[in-house]
């Protein structure tokens, strides 16, 4: 070092102390842009946040992107970096973004919020509860030998983590969300071929007790039996439509719409479904893999189960693995070395939150379904250009209902999935009135509004007649092979959907079926009393 170098530096120390041997290179202030213009980092900003919601790109469209809003851009007379700044200024502000990686990731991230994450804090059973819906990556053999996907829509409790709820759709309607609801209120009752170990009595579950409230459980599976109070729903079709928010007013349940785009506000309910695929669907014939290039060959093409087995197999995954799994989100605060099972928890809070039954009766299940504002003419009832009637309307032909903000129209409960019948409610007197489709003899085979609406699109000028006898020809063509593929699969989905419905839980839409003289004989239904909390107070404890 010479002399005057020696002689700056101490000058320097005896000027600013340590800090001034300090080199002040070190101590400019950097940025993610460098020394590039500001307008260029803007319009590079522009361009990576537009690539947020479009398909996946180079980052040489993004560049070329870049100049053409500079060339747009108002009082720009500057000059263009190199193509070598620009692919560096690019890695600097696309880092961490997935600008040129996956579309589902790129949006994800696009939707994540700026704060910090938090969670709301739970503290009893149905108190918070999340429903989503979406493809099970699983191919189904639907009727007629058809092969499809289906769609599983299941329903998470916060506070326990549970699956209360999830069924099993070729398309998820809003019935079927209602069907969740139900489902989630009345107990999973065992199953013929299920092991004596799933039952709630040998389970971790204060069956005992929860019996003495709810006699339904005598038989019933571990699985909890949880009220929703608030549901968080995304803004899919089925969540908010009228019949779903119907169904949550009817029984006292407060329904919150997500923000838009925004998967992390029902976190919960999309890592549960995510891990029904990893834990359950993998293990399954016909396993289709979370993405197109995550599938084999010919996946239809080999031995599948039936929809009904999928479902049949997920009840039972969700009572004895699910329910029973240790769920790292379950951990106490005075115990944080150990995680609880979803059962686990669930018996604990509910020594402090309590429980309380509900019981569902025929009426209930009509309420749940979709509803329609008609008028009664001289014919009947009109509901989706069919026609029923019955000797019930013969007081109620033409008159008003009453409901003045529904234009005096009577409300009309109809199930998609079986044409064959509708319910009016009587406005004048409580209960239900159920009417019979006046073409049925036509069409005696029960088919719902995927076939009907298929045939619509056929003969959009046809009558009543003629779609009863198209959709019956339609059905009849597709179970004797001569018809299109799309013919056959719209029969195959009507069927397995039909069939699906007709296996839910304590359903009361269709006839009992006549037991076999064969069969052992059914243990005897246990009605549940009504809960009165006046003469529950009462008691002498």
């Amino acid at each position: 070092m010479t002399a005057r170098s020696v002689r700056d530096r101490r000058h320097r120390y005896q000027t600013d102390g340590l800090l001034g041997l300090v080199d002040r290179r070190a101590m400019r202030p950097s940025s993610a842009s460098g020394r590039v213009d500001a307008q260029v980092v803007t319009a590079m900003r522009t361009a990576i946040a537009e690539a947020s919601d479009t398909s996946t790109r180079t980052a040489g469209f993004v560049l070329w992107r870049t100049r053409q809003l500079l060339e747009q851009a108002e009082g720009w007379s500057g000059r263009v970096p190199s193509q070598r700044t620009l692919y560096r200024l690019f890695a600097r502000l696309s880092q961490g973004r997935q600008t040129t990686g996956t579309a589902r990731a790129r949006r994800s991230l696009a939707a994540r919020p700026e704060t910090a994450f938090s969670q709301v804090g739970v503290v009893a059973p149905g108190e918070v509860m999340q429903i989503d819906s979406t493809p099970l990556d699983v191919m189904v053999l639907l009727d007629e030998g058809v092969s499809a996907r289906v769609e599983l829509t299941a329903l998470v409790d916060i506070a326990t983590r549970s699956i209360t709820a999830a069924v099993l759709r070729p398309s998820t309607k809003a019935v079927d969300a209602s069907v969740l609801l139900a489902r989630s209120v009345t107990a999973e009752p065992m199953r013929p071929g299920w092991s004596d170990a799933l039952r709630m009595a040998a389970s971790v579950l204060p069956h005992q007790r929860l019996l003495d409230i709810d006699a339904r459980l005598q038989h019933a599976a571990a699985r909890p039996v949880i009220v929703p109070e608030t549901i968080v729903c995304d803004h899919g079709k089925a969540f908010i439509s009228h019949t779903f928010r119907a169904s949550c007013r009817f029984l006292g349940i407060n329904l919150q719409p997500a923000r838009k785009a925004t998967p992390t506000d029902k976190p919960h309910v999309e890592r549960a479904i995510l891990s029904v695929g990893t834990l359950f669907a993998q293990y399954l014939a016909g396993y289709v893999g979370r993405g197109v290039e995550h599938r084999g060959r010919d996946i239809g093409e080999g031995r599948l189960w039936k929809l009904r087995e999928v479902q049949d197999l997920l009840d039972e995954w969700i009572v004895t693995v699910w329910q029973n799994r240790p769920h790292d989100g379950l951990r106490d605060p005075l115990a944080p070395g150990r995680a609880f099972s979803p059962n686990e928890k669930y018996a604990t809070l509910i020594e402090v939150a309590g429980y309380t039954p509900v019981a569902l009766t025929a009426d209930d299940y009509v309420e749940l379904l979709p509803a329609k504002w008609q008028a009664i003419t001289a014919s009947g009832v009109r509901v989706g250009r069919r026609t029923y009637d019955g000797d019930a309307l013969d007081l109620l032909r033409g008159q008003p209902s009453g409901i003045t903000a529904k234009n005096n129209k009577w409300e009309i409960h109809y199930d998609p999935y079986d044409v064959s019948r509708v319910w009016v409610r009587n406005h004048p007197e409580p209960g239900w009135i159920m009417l019979f489709w006046k073409h049925l003899r036509q069409a005696p085979i029960p088919f719902g509004e995927l076939a009907w609406d298929h045939v619509r699109r056929g003969l959009p000028a046809g009558t009543e007649e003629e779609l009863a006898a198209a959709t019956q020809n339609l059905l009849a063509r597709a179970h004797a092979g001569a018809a299109t593929a799309r013919d056959r699969r719209v029969q195959a989905k009507t069927h397995a959907t039909r069939a699906a419905r007709a296996a839910s839980a304590d359903e009361p839409l269709d006839p009992p079926e006549v037991a076999d003289p064969g069969e052992p004989p059914r243990e005897p239904v246990v009605p549940l009393e009504v809960f009165d909390p006046f003469a529950e107070a009462l008691k002498p404890w």
